[in-house]
């Protein structure tokens, strides 16, 4: 199997009223291509960190982040974004949309800055297929916190991401909603064969992956596949 993603001795520190605070500390491993992963591990134990370094969305303070075989650390602040949008989606707990944007423009935004061609076809399909063919033109104030969701789902997976990245996808969502918006991010997960990497203290949802990697304290404790 191919390595998508590879980090090397990754850490992250902050300077808080005059103090250093080390949130990751030396952590190694690497993902496959088309392999799914969840990491586990305590609030405030460094995975949304960890997340955000991985996929390019911030900066390590020392050690060094590979994705699709580029070093993200070398690279300035436009190359990045060009390396996230060609390669990386990326599902908030929050959501993130855009308020003044419609759901569809929601999910056209990243093939637009690509500058890809019959966006609006290829979002309404998008729309469909999550379940919202009836709400693409309602703006997200308008939308449920899991129609909301979708139209993440849907617009992370708008540019035919390498790697999809999902920070505790569900962690705003009551039960039954989880149950459909995993449903979801695993099925086209699995049509289009990208590769997941997914925060979640759920540990249901963490045993549906492939590996589970528990971080605590900043540090990786074990690495787990799932037989």
């Amino acid at each position: 199997m191919d390595t998508i993603l590879n980090i090397k001795n990754l850490s992250k520190t902050y300077q808080s009223a005059g103090k250093t605070l080390t949130v990751l500390h030396d952590i190694s491993f690497s993902v496959g291509q088309g392999s799914t992963n969840s990491i586990v591990g305590p609030s405030g134990s460094g995975k949304t960190t960890l997340l955000g370094l991985c996929a390019g969305l911030d900066r390590s303070t020392t050690g060094s982040v590979e994705l699709n075989n580029i070093n993200l650390d070398k690279l300035g602040e436009d190359k990045l974004a060009q390396v996230r949008n060609k390669y990386v989606g990326f599902i908030f707990q929050n959501f993130q949309l855009l308020p003044t944007l419609t759901a569809l423009e929601n999910v056209m935004v990243p093939l637009e800055l690509r500058g890809e061609r019959n966006v609006r076809l290829r979002a309404i399909d998008l729309m469909d297929k999550v379940g919202l063919a009836d709400r693409w033109h309602h703006y997200p104030a308008q939308l449920s916190g899991g129609e909301q969701q979708r139209v993440a789902v849907a617009r992370a997976f708008s540019n035919r991401p390498n790697i999809l990245f999902a920070d505790e996808p569900t962690g705003n969502l009551d039960d039954e909603t989880s149950s459909k918006v995993v449903k979801l991010i695993f099925d086209l997960n699995k049509e289009a064969g990208t590769t997941l990497v997914l925060v979640t203290h759920n540990l249901e949802l963490a045993a549906r992956t492939q590996r589970i990697i528990r971080i605590k304290g900043g540090t990786v404790v074990s690495d787990t596949p799932i037989p």
